[in-house]
């Protein structure tokens, strides 16, 4: 099944629902910062659009509230924007590593980080 593709607030969601496990409407709502925090009506469209996407499901009713869980993980969900975002530069992750580099968002660590997980995959393809 191939992940679907989420805006912004979709993936805010899934994140505060990954957090949580399965959850309600209102304990996704307010695993947001106060500040930053949507509206219940606005959360409850969000987790409904998803579940249109099949990326969450409802698992269970308690009173008048609905228990959702997320279909897929954060990792998924993560590299399915990836995948869409090196499909704008052709498949080429140059332009993308370079922007990261340039702004400064790229760390050595990332890139140690980056090095060993080559060196795994390269252990693994031998």
């Amino acid at each position: 099944m191939t992940t679907p593709s989420l805006s912004k607030l979709e993936m805010k969601v899934m994140e505060a629902l990954s957090k949580l496990g399965a959850a309600s409407v209102r304990e996704v709502q307010e695993g947001f910062p106060k500040k930053d925090r949507p509206a219940y009506t606005t959360v409850q469209t969000i987790l409904y659009r998803l579940e249109a996407k099949k990326a969450v499901r409802r698992t269970k009713k308690i009173g008048n509230a609905h228990i959702f869980e997320a279909t897929y993980s954060m990792k998924a969900v993560q590299r399915r924007i990836i995948d869409d975002l090196l499909g704008m530069f052709g498949g080429r992750a140059q332009p993308l590593v370079s922007h990261l580099i340039e702004s400064g968002q790229l760390t050595l660590e990332d890139i140690d980080e980056a090095r060993e997980t080559l060196r795994k995959l390269s252990d693994e393809e031998q």
